[in-house]
């Protein structure tokens, strides 16, 4: 497990700090690339988060550890609350890993909000989860939600986003789908645990939300078939319906109704 900083402000700011003896900011993106790929080969799944100064300094500054301190470090990208935000590396460059541990943590951020939604539930252990019925029913009716919408979509490259209004701040999800002709889905592992998260949290809490899903639909094993799509639904708290609304900036007709999906 590895924490990376992920924006030249940010190695700035922890300079001071000698998390790292990097001269600069490229210097220090080439050795932590090098540190990636070396883990990988060793270990086979190496696992990574975004390494953000204010979320360190709070955590020192809520247990009383020096910034300056390697254990302060360790005991930081270790420390079980934040362990939603961790994103698996599978050799990828960089330029691409980067943004993903961003969303992770704003992802994380998020799933810990529903969680307290849900009074520990979301979050806690498998065991904890399973002796509320409740819990696992709605877990399950908000994966259906979205595995309606991938379907009925059929094949193509999307867009979802989905926000709920709970107390304390809106909770909101976002994933890049690719849906192909065989009807496999490809979705980022914390995507998909966050874009749950967020149906679960709205259902169990009977709270309202909505949802816009758009992007490109069609393939080429289809003659070349293409065309822009963007459904919306939105939810009273109960059940998921068909509406004209936007979510995010991105404006939608209302979508093919749910429970005609199978």
């Amino acid at each position: 497990m590895t924490g990376i900083l992920t924006s030249e402000a940010d190695f700035e700011r922890v300079r001071a700090w000698q998390v790292t003896d990097a001269a600069d900011y490229p210097g220090y993106l080439r050795e932590a690339g090098q540190l990636l790929a070396e883990a990988v080969e060793e270990y086979g799944t190496v696992r990574a988060r975004m390494f953000h100064p204010e979320d360190f300094a709070d955590y020192c500054l809520l247990h009383g550890l020096d910034v300056r301190e390697q254990a302060a470090r360790d005991g930081y990208l270790v420390n079980p609350p934040l362990r939603t935000q961790l994103v698996t590396y599978r050799g990828e460059d960089l330029a691409d890993f980067l943004p993903r541990l961003v969303r992770a943590r704003e992802g994380g951020l998020a799933l810990r909000h529903a969680d307290l939604l849900m009074d520990g539930a979301l979050c806690g252990t498998e065991a904890a989860a399973s002796a509320d019925p409740r819990v696992r029913w709605t877990y399950q009716q908000a994966s259906e939600v979205f595995r309606r919408v991938l379907v009925g979509a059929g094949c193509g490259a999307y867009e979802f986003r989905a926000v709920v209004d709970a107390p304390g701040g809106p909770l909101e999800a976002r994933a890049r789908v690719l849906h192909w002709e065989d009807g496999a889905v490809r979705i980022n592992d914390e995507d998909l645990d966050l874009v749950t998260a967020v149906l679960c949290a709205g259902l169990y809490c009977e709270l309202p939300g909505a949802a816009v899903l758009h992007g490109t639909q069609g393939s080429g094993a289809l003659c070349g078939e293409y065309r822009q799509v963007a459904w919306a639904w939105r939810s009273t708290g109960y059940e998921w319906s068909p509406a004209e609304l936007a979510v995010a900036g991105v404006a939608a007709g209302p979508g093919f109704s749910l429970g005609t999906v199978v």
